[in-house]
């Protein structure tokens, strides 16, 4: 799996947090209320962001399994994230042993930021790992494509539609889904009889949100030249005049993301 740093992981989690869709997140707490303890399974948990969105809401004692391949990443992870919270972090190959993470009791099954990056096989794979132990799965903040820039720049779609083909390339699950991946899921846990609530958990980021924009932008630029198109001048043009208008406090962006909340049926 392509790997993401601590330091990016840490700029995107407030956004992140606000992101998420909050019908979504209403169903996952319904899900877990009224029962005094819980177990729950986070995969690519990266430093720990799902387990710090949820616990604090969670009214309940919390058993968490961290499971991620980056052991900098997980020795970030905090062993304690509060009175009643125990938090084992486990490095895990999801591509190759995915259902090794799931060698464990659970209530719910926990992802952000994942399932863009995915094969269909591997998102197959774990609707039906899922669904043999009835777990239900909450997905959060999966890209779906769409993406606002303001004030708008004529190469703008050029570079989104780069963008949009490069999420297709192996990340090291395969061919990801990338924009394709929130619909894929939903139809893929459909099809092991589970009922799936949706909703979107866009990122929004004002004006002042200028480091984070930069970042966006500046990778954007990384996915466009390794597509090949636009040309190289006119990426670095583009992102010139993107800066331009995030250093003069001008810029804002949108990109669109998917929250999902995906139970067997009958719970």
């Amino acid at each position: 799996m392509s790997g993401f740093s601590a330091q990016w992981l840490e700029l995107r989690e407030p956004y992140d947090l606000r992101a998420r869709n909050a019908a979504v997140l209403d169903a996952v707490l319904d899900r877990l209320a009224g029962q005094p303890s819980v177990a729950l399974v986070d995969l690519a948990c990266g430093t720990g962001s799902t387990l710090r969105a949820l616990s604090p809401r969670i009214g309940a004692r919390q058993t968490w399994r961290l499971v991620d391949n980056d052991p900098t990443l997980l020795a970030r992870v905090s062993p304690s994230s509060g009175p009643g919270i125990h938090v084992t972090a486990v490095q895990v190959d999801l591509h190759r042993d995915l259902e090794a993470a799931f060698d464990t009791a659970a209530d719910l099954i926990t992802t952000s930021a994942l399932l863009d990056l995915v094969s269909r096989d591997w998102l197959n794979r774990l609707a039906i790992a899922a669904a043999a132990r009835r777990w239900p799965v909450y997905a959060a903040l999966t890209y779906d494509g769409r993406a606002e820039l303001a004030p708008a720049d004529p190469t703008d779609r050029r570079i989104i539609s780069a963008v949009n083909r490069h999420q297709r390339t192996d990340k090291g699950f395969g061919p990801a889904l990338g924009p394709s991946a929130a619909q894929t899921a939903i139809e893929a846990f459909e099809r092991v009889g589970y009922t799936v609530s949706h909703g979107l958990a866009d990122w929004e980021f004002a004006p002042t949100d200028r480091e984070i924009q930069t970042e966006v932008l500046s990778g954007w630029a990384d996915a466009a030249r390794e597509i090949g198109d636009p040309t190289p001048r006119e990426i670095a043009h583009w992102l010139e005049r993107r800066r331009g208008l995030i250093a003069a406090g001008r810029s804002t962006l949108r990109v669109g993301h998917v929250d999902l909340l995906a139970r067997p049926s009958g719970m």
